[in-house]
């Protein structure tokens, strides 16, 4: 693992609930069980947006971190933009949802999944 990994980090909240929804799926238990990309894609209203998704298998290029009893995958260029960042999970009065505190962000729109890096 490169020792960029290490500067993207996973919440004990979010470990929890990408455990909790690993767990929920088809033969999800065991070293196979799915993992949690987040990736940033170009796009969104502020010229970057996160993704999240449940992949069976990460990429032989992508780091895995492990997250509790689950774990979080991300490529290469993704990891670029999210050093220093932190994944939570975030269950408010406006809805639960994942979100990604990003010091590389230096603006961000209202929906909190679009952000820009000068």
């Amino acid at each position: 693992m490169d020792a960029r990994a290490g500067a993207f980090s996973v919440s004990e909240r979010a470990a929890r609930r990408i455990a909790e929804i690993v767990s929920a799926q088809p033969g999800a238990s065991g070293p196979d069980a799915q993992a949690l990309r987040v990736a940033v894609l170009a796009g969104g209203c502020s010229g970057f947006q996160y993704s999240f998704k449940l992949e069976p298998s990460p990429d032989a290029e992508d780091y895995v971190i492990p997250a509790g009893a689950a774990r979080v995958v991300v490529d290469p260029v993704s990891l670029d933009l999210l050093g220093g960042a932190e994944l939570d999970f975030s269950d408010a009065l406006m809805g639960a949802h994942f979100t990604v505190r990003n010091p590389n962000a230096t603006s961000s729109c209202g929906c909190g999944t679009s952000f820009s890096i000068d």
